[in-house]
């Protein structure tokens, strides 16, 4: 039985444009584009480690999240548990903290994207409400 690891993730939003973040090559789902983000740690609300995980990935500090949506999703390798949050104000320059790629990707043009699975049902949602 593998243990479900509980995310918090972040849809970073400035006006038509999200936030993303390439996975490095050496992780699970390597190479592929996702939303930023990371474990909640033991002692940790969702807010907190959302906070806490924007800083070190991306060097943002959020000031305000809206729950968006919760997802769990079974790799054959992995169990995730997705914690969702819509960030639309927060301060700082994005920058891949961690040497990953990032880039602002207008609404528009997130389907031409790599994403892990799990991501599917986020996308679906969100340019489901943003059309």
């Amino acid at each position: 039985m593998l243990k479900r690891i509980h995310v918090a993730v972040g849809i970073i939003q400035s006006g038509d444009t999200i936030l993303l973040a390439k996975r490095h090559g050496h992780l699970h789902q390597g190479g592929k584009w996702e939303f930023p983000g990371g474990k909640v740690e033991p002692g940790e609300t969702v807010a907190m480690a959302l906070a806490r995980e924007l800083k070190e990935e991306v060097g943002l500090e959020i000031h305000g999240c809206t729950p968006f949506m919760e997802l769990a999703y079974d790799y054959p390798d992995k169990q995730v548990f997705l914690d969702i949050h819509l960030v639309n104000d927060f301060s700082g320059d994005a920058h891949g903290a961690e040497g990953q790629e990032i880039a602002w990707v207008p609404m528009s043009e997130l389907s031409q994207y790599s994403f892990p699975d799990a991501n599917r049902p986020i996308l679906d949602k969100l340019l489901g409400i943003n059309c």
